[in-house]
């Protein structure tokens, strides 16, 4: 029982017990208390007894956020506070500490950075800067250019200095952990952003003790009712099961001492979503489950570990296939431990773990553990080496980035790296190295892992010395020789078909950008002429060299022709390059594009109604009338929205709500165009007019719920245009809805009555 008792205790500072990831009842505490809970956990492991940075760093924190409040209620000083203690349990230093505890204060106080810097160092300053610009996303329509954009400004933050990533991997922590104070449908979207990006990469630094918390947190409010079914079964069984590890961990102490080898034991239960995830890749029931259980024992040396190993597999039976020697072969992020699955004495499977004392701090800590090495004065070769070799995976991805102006294609493959489903295969080359791709890999996959001139000369492949297909799956232990020809005509595009790892598909897409790159240029001319002649805008204007090089600086082009190249192949819109163009014109032009002119050449008479021919309705304009008015799709508003006017080039007036995307984040050139506006009276003998609005509604997908959805809007003899469902493997529905409306009033009637639908989780307008 003792080895469980020490499991429990080394996971409840993250908010572990048993595998089971929890609220901490610590998070209500008073900061001043959580502050010295702070200061406790770092004279534990800190070298110096200094820690006037820390106080420092709380004091201002405090001051900074002394009137602010979370969705929880709590005093927002909590969150930076549990930041800190987050960041302290990992050991980290105390520049990253303080960063940490000061992460919010520039982007939501009066703090400056400046004055961070001033009081902390530029240290502090600079992981603080790179903290805050990863909260500060660049909106567009297209959530996945978001996604993808942040992401790159991420792993470039990465590459500067890991200690940011590693802070905002303690903020994200802290945010599930008090994610119930969201809406269902926020703790969605952050479930999924955290099991898709931050959950892997905490894994691919090797920090398994805040990866394994984010991961249950995730399928927690991903998918609550799995959840909390697998929560239910694990605790039916609880005491049998304790007892069972009880037993094993007594039993294998037993034979280590009998062995004369010194070693640790202590079992557990492995996190809910390393179960769930062997279900649903293994198609089986929680029962069917092999090494729900598993034992670690930490022993002294390399040789005691393959020394254990033999006394374990005399006390109980191997299952085979079921061994994986990762000390001899450490995965990516470095992690190394010897893995056994046994049979236990009533029949029951368990895997038992075994490592040194070093390898467990690696795959507790990862590469937050370079920053001991860094205090105590170790910047041995060796241990700069073991460094890189970590951070070897992020080197490739700001590769791709220089690569990829493709946001769609750079975010595709970086999920496929950092993704945690797949196992990976080791194989050897004809000398004897070892090489390791994700399983499923193919021989183009070890070419070009090998280099891609390798990759694009390959016209065949042996494997242990047989001839086979390029789609031949590689498996554990094969060794590969990759057969070229100087007369190979390069890649085909079916090798995108066939390949599994990104970096294969990345060299592939490149050799093709490359190859035909002349006629790539050459359509892209003819797609940027296109765009300007649809939308009226003078090339001359707007093709000037100072404006060209802004457009290569914000995507990183070297010159003019890997624009054109860029949208040639599709990896840049035409429409990305000319807006850029044409705003960087109307900056020097601003005189030309003021509200005064352009509304002096539209309007003439003063009359101040303006009428809309689809509606019987009427919008106010100030001083101005007969104005060719238009309702646009981005958000379509009715009467009772909040709107204003958008004065468009040669096409009248566009009227949006005030919420919408669009008008939120228009340049400054593009907000001289707004005008106020306001819904007009609508006479008493008029019903008003028809409007189009757009409801997206989140349900739990059951049966019927389209019927009672559908029968709303019949009943009132609401006009549907458009309807679009989808359903999502984690349970819920999507209704997409365009209907007819005369206004807001009914517009709320209707969707208050959907909201009292049984399943329904949430009702949005569209907003740009």
């Amino acid at each position: 029982m003792a080895g469980i008792l020490e499991y429990e205790t080394m996971n409840k500072s993250l908010g572990m017990v048993d595998g089971h990831a929890v609220m901490n009842p610590e998070d209500y505490q008073d900061p001043d208390v959580l502050y010295q809970a702070l200061v406790n956990r770092i004279r534990k492991y800190h070298p110096s007894a200094d820690i006037s940075m820390i106080e420092k760093a709380y004091k201002l924190s405090k001051e900074a956020h002394q009137d602010q409040v979370r969705k929880s209620g709590e005093p927002y000083l909590i969150h930076p506070m549990w930041v800190g203690i987050i960041l302290a349990n990992l050991e980290m230093d105390k520049e990253t500490i303080a960063a940490g505890m000061l992460h919010d204060v520039v982007e939501d106080t009066d703090v400056t950075l400046e004055d961070i810097s001033r009081e902390f160092g530029e240290e502090v300053a600079l992981l603080v800067d790179g903290v805050t610009k990863l909260g500060q996303l660049s909106y567009s329509k297209d959530k996945l250019e978001i996604q993808a954009e942040n992401l790159r400004k991420m792993f470039l933050a990465m590459a500067k200095d890991i200690r940011v990533i590693i802070i905002k991997l303690a903020d994200r922590l802290h945010n599930m952990r008090t994610l119930e104070f969201m809406i269902p449908r926020k703790q969605q979207e952050k479930a999924r952003e955290t099991m898709d990006i931050y959950a892997p990469i905490a894994q691919r630094l090797g920090i398994s003790k805040i990866k394994i918390e984010l991961d249950d947190l995730s399928l927690r409010y991903s998918q609550p009712e799995v959840y909390g079914q697998l929560v239910s079964d694990l605790n039916e069984r609880k005491t049998k099961r304790e007892e069972f590890v009880q037993q094993i961990v007594a039993e294998v102490s037993q034979h280590m001492e009998n062995a004369h080898i010194h070693a640790k034991v202590y079992g557990r239960v492995k996190h809910f979503f390393s179960i769930y995830k062997k279900m649903v890749l293994q198609s089986k029931t929680l029962d069917q489950v092999y090494d729900l259980f598993a034992v670690r024992i930490i022993v002294d040396s390399v040789k005691d570990c393959y020394a254990a190993l033999g006394v374990i597999h005399e006390m109980y039976t191997p299952i085979p296939g079921r061994f994986k020697d990762y000390i001899a072969m450490p995965k990516v992020n470095m992690y190394q431990s010897l893995h056994t699955t046994l049979m236990g004495p009533s029949g029951q499977p368990f895997e038992i773990q075994i490592r040194t004392e070093e390898m467990h701090k690696t795959a507790e800590y990862g590469i937050a553990a370079h920053w001991k090495y860094k205090e105590s004065g170790d910047s041995t070769k060796s241990t700069k080496t073991r460094e890189e070799e970590k951070l070897s995976w992020l080197r490739q991805i700001l590769e791709w980035q220089r690569d990829m102006s493709d946001n769609r294609e750079f975010l595709s493959l970086l999920k496929g790296d950092l993704d945690l489903f797949t196992e990976d295969v080791y194989c050897f080359t004809p000398n004897g190295d070892v090489k390791s791709l994700p399983n499923g890999s193919t021989p183009v996959d070890f070419a070009y892992a090998i280099h891609s001139a390798v990759g694009n000369r390959m016209v065949g492949a042996r494997v242990n010395g047989k001839l086979v297909n390029i789609d031949y799956k590689i498996q554990n232990g094969d060794r590969i020789e990759v057969l070229t020809s100087q007369n190979s005509k390069g890649p085909s595009r079916d090798w995108l078909n066939i390949v599994k790892s990104p970096q294969a598909k990345s060299k592939i897409n490149q050799w093709f950008k490359k190859e035909f790159k002349e006629e790539n240029i050459v359509r892209g001319k003819d797609l940027i002429a296109s765009y300007c002649r649809m939308k009226s805008i003078n090339m001359a204007d707007v093709l000037k060299p100072k404006y060209q090089q802004v457009v290569q600086k914000k995507y990183g082009f070297r010159d003019w022709d890997a624009v054109l190249a860029a949208v040639g192949h599709g990896g840049l819109k035409e429409g990305q390059v000319v807006n850029r163009l044409q705003e960087e014109y109307e900056k020097e032009h601003k005189k030309e594009l003021t509200e005064e002119l352009i509304l002096g050449r539209m309007f003439e008479n003063s009359s101040q109604k303006v009428h809309v021919a689809k509606s019987k309705s009427g919008i106010m304009v100030r001083g101005i009338s007969d104005v060719a008015v238009r309702f646009p799709r981005c958000c379509n508003p009715v009467p009772g929205d909040e709107i204003v006017g958008f004065v468009t080039r040669g096409k009248g007036m566009t009227i949006h709500r005030t919420d919408c995307v669009n008008m939120l984040h228009l340049s400054d050139t593009e907000r001289e165009r707004l005008i106020e506006v306001e819904w007009g009276e609508t006479p008493e003998n008029e019903s008003g007019g028809q409007y189009l609005a757009e409801l997206k509604i989140f349900t739990d997908d059951r049966q019927g719920l389209l019927m009672e959805i559908t029968r709303i809007f019949t009943e009132g003899k609401l006009d549907v245009k458009s309807m679009n469902v989808r359903t999502s493997k984690k349970g819920t529905a999507t209704f997409d809805m365009g209907f007819i409306v005369h206004g807001r009033e009914e517009l709320e009637k209707v969707i208050e009555k959907v909201r009292q639908l049984d399943g329904v989780i949430d009702i949005e307008r569209t907003a740009g």
